[in-house]
């Protein structure tokens, strides 16, 4: 039982430190409404300030469709994916919710799954050995063809990318190919039909999740689930589920303004704090440094 759950609390802030302190071990999934409550979002100026001729050209309606969409050739992807890359990755400002987050999680034993593809947790300094990003990074490349396990980054030619361009293209000599089999390199972001590239950091980043899980089975675990919506339930929202049926002493505890329908076996071991999630943190991280 957790003692947490039998109190009333002035406000959700002071719920949420009371769950984190009484937890041995943490496990936090973020999704991208963690980095939209930054205010790095897909949709509104963020985005039309950013790509006004691939909008004219195309009628994109957001950001994230237009990332996925198949353009017709690769100097027009990598024209657009670069200015997204410069974006969303290279030039993507710290975030104060992932600030707040890690100083939340400094005296705890805690790992984190990331469906985000951004750079909030680079930015913000957290330890990359405590990190799984799931669906890949922005700021890594792939094969197209997915010839080899490995994936490659080049800042200084994305920024050539996004400067040179011409009518919403690239030159074709400055299109990045693979060094194995020279078909041209794509972002190392999760496709639906394709997957993606995994390579050895990948495997490794898997690797130390994994064993973080393992550790801890039958401890008094917090699953604690950011922004996570159910675009892809089965890489955070569907396994936390599973991983709270399956150890008693575990608990959900979800920020989401959103109020998503739990299994029945979990719904008395599930917290559903609605604040909006950077106003929480932020209310939490300054009321722990209070104490």
């Amino acid at each position: 039982m957790w003692q947490a759950l039998t109190k009333t609390y002035p406000n959700q802030a002071q719920q949420l430190l009371a769950l984190l302190k009484e937890a041995e071990a943490v496990v936090v999934g973020i999704g991208a409404g963690m980095s939209a409550a930054d205010g790095f979002t897909y949709i509104g100026p963020r985005f039309q300030e950013a790509f006004p001729d691939f909008i004219e050209k195309y009628g994109f309606l957001d950001m994230l469709q237009a990332s996925l969409f198949d353009f017709p050739s690769w100097s027009e992807y990598w024209a657009f994916q670069s200015r997204f890359v410069c974006l969303n990755y290279l030039d993507q400002p710290v975030g104060p919710s992932y600030l707040a987050l890690k100083d939340l999680l400094k005296d705890k034993d805690y790992h984190i799954i990331t469906t985000n593809a951004d750079n909030a947790f680079w930015v913000a300094d957290y330890d990359p050995n405590k990190v799984f990003h799931i669906q890949g990074e922005y700021g890594l490349m792939q094969c197209s063809r997915h010839c080899h396990a490995q994936t490659y980054r080049d800042d200084a030619l994305i920024r050539h990318l996004a400067q040179h361009q011409v009518q919403g293209q690239v030159a074709y000599e400055d299109i990045p190919l693979c060094p194995k089999c020279g078909a041209p390199l794509e972002i190392n972001k999760r496709n639906a039909e394709k997957g993606m590239v995994e390579d050895g950091d990948f495997m490794a980043q898997l690797g130390r999740y994994k064993d973080f899980l393992a550790s801890h089975e039958g401890d008094k675990v917090l699953y604690l689930e950011i922004g996570v919506g159910f675009t892809t339930p089965q890489f955070i929202k569907q396994p936390f589920h599973q991983a709270v049926m399956a150890n008693p002493n575990a608990l959900l505890v979800t920020l989401n303004q959103k109020q998503y329908r739990m299994p029945r076996a979990i719904q008395d071991r599930t917290v559903w704090l609605s604040q909006d999630s950077k106003d929480l943190l932020l209310a939490c991280a300054a009321a722990a440094n209070q104490a």
